[in-house]
């Protein structure tokens, strides 16, 4: 398999629109048809309508009107026994931030209200789903992790996801007879798609996949985000007490901590390739179906960019212009995270405004965290998760010392 390294390499791998995904391939009982496997006009198709969600004015009204309080009912039961597994606590935290964007209620019979016990349900089925995702790359025998998938896409529409789009084919509808205003109706994926699926030609398994598949890629991602974060702060905190109070006081500094850490440690280190049609790729003659390997998390800790120390935690790291500070971790081209500015929002530029620049839910969730002094609980160590093949933490135990 040809390896792309280099950051400048990478770029131009991630950009190339004769390459097509193929990290997925193994995972086809959750993601055969859903937008991060489709190719081309199909793709594009997609990924314009799914975008109209993402707009600016979403990201706004999500960061400070609706966020606060699914983050402020999640994180309460942890708070009031004072000590969590920061992954599983991640993991409810995005579990319900996804879900309200994706459109997936989490109670079938009092609409969007959240619940312990629905959360709890809704969790289980994306820890199944969550397996898809590195069904490349898992050590262990494949077809039992399949037949578990099944079984929760059979679990998840019936408890979840069909409630959901019964209850948004009313909405519409009521809509549609000027029963209800447009802004009446839910801002999440799930109402868009069906609004346009006479066009989009979606069937039912096919929109069931493609909400599970939001739900694990929104979540998976950025709770493994969240416990390498804490992590890298417990670190550098000890070494460097100074700047804990500054995290505290300074969200833009704060912000910065979150992109340096996700630099570090993107969600996938590789992206996985197949060529469409022969082609030339970052210097390198490229044929059909020939399978490349780019290295993200190498690229994201090439020295050449981010100076002699890039493999490091640094968030002081002055950093070359017209780079993202988190590197490439969220993609780049074709395949680029939709949800990118919705979880590490925009770095600043210049003079930011403190009270208006958009931050994004993940350092809004770690702001959250440190507020209430998260500390790692001393008489459990933290253990890396054994099962993907990938460097993420298993369980992650801290208290929190204020309530």
């Amino acid at each position: 398999m040809t390896v792309i390294q280099g950051y400048r390499n990478v770029e131009a791998a991630l950009r190339n629109t004769t390459l097509r995904q193929a990290l997925y391939d193994e995972a086809w009982i959750l993601m055969r048809d859903v937008l991060v496997n489709l190719h081309g006009e199909e793709h594009r198709a997609r990924r314009n309508l799914e975008t109209k969600i993402f707009r600016r004015d979403f990201f706004k009204y999500y960061e400070q009107e609706v966020f606060p309080h699914t983050l402020a009912e999640t994180l309460a039961p942890s708070l009031a026994i004072g000590r969590a597994d920061l992954v599983d606590l991640g993991y409810r935290i995005m579990l319900n931030l996804t879900a309200d964007f994706t459109g997936i209620d989490r109670s079938v019979k009092a609409g969007p209200a959240k619940t312990t016990d629905d959360t709890t349900r809704l969790l289980a089925h994306l820890r199944s789903f969550s397996k898809a995702a590195t069904l490349g790359q898992t050590p262990l025998d494949r077809a039992p992790i399949r037949d578990e998938i099944a079984q929760a896409i059979i679990d998840y529409d019936r408890d979840f996801h069909s409630p959901s789009v019964a209850r948004r084919r009313a909405m519409i509808a009521a809509q549609a007879h000027g029963e209800l205003s447009e802004d009446d109706l839910p801002r999440d994926l799930l109402t868009v798609l069906l609004r346009d699926e006479d066009h989009l030609n979606l069937a039912p398994d096919a929109l069931v996949r493609e909400t599970a598949y939001f739900l694990m890629a929104g979540a998976q991602s950025s709770v493994h985000s969240v416990s390498h974060i804490i992590h890298e702060i417990f670190t550098w905190t000890a070494a460097h007490p100074e700047d804990r109070a500054r995290m505290d006081s300074d969200p833009i500094f704060l912000q910065r901590v979150v992109h340096e850490a996700i630099r570090l440690r993107p969600s996938s280190p590789s992206a996985w390739r197949h060529g469409t049609t022969a082609a030339s790729v970052a210097g390198q003659d490229i044929a059909p179906e020939q399978s490349l390997t780019i290295d993200i998390m190498g690229a994201n800790r090439d020295a050449t960019v981010f100076g002699e120390d890039a493999a490091g935690f640094n968030p002081h790291r002055p950093l070359p212009g017209n780079t993202a500070p988190y590197g490439v971790s969220f993609g780049l081209g074709m395949h680029a995270c939709l949800g990118r500015n919705l979880a590490v929002g925009v770095p600043p530029r210049g003079e930011t405004d403190p009270a208006t620049h958009h931050y994004g839910v993940i350092p809004l969730i770690i702001a959250e965290l440190l507020r209430h002094d998260i500390a790692p609980d001393p008489a459990e160590a933290p253990e890396m998760d054994t099962q993907t093949g990938r460097p993420n933490w298993g369980r992650y135990p801290v208290l929190f010392r204020k309530s």
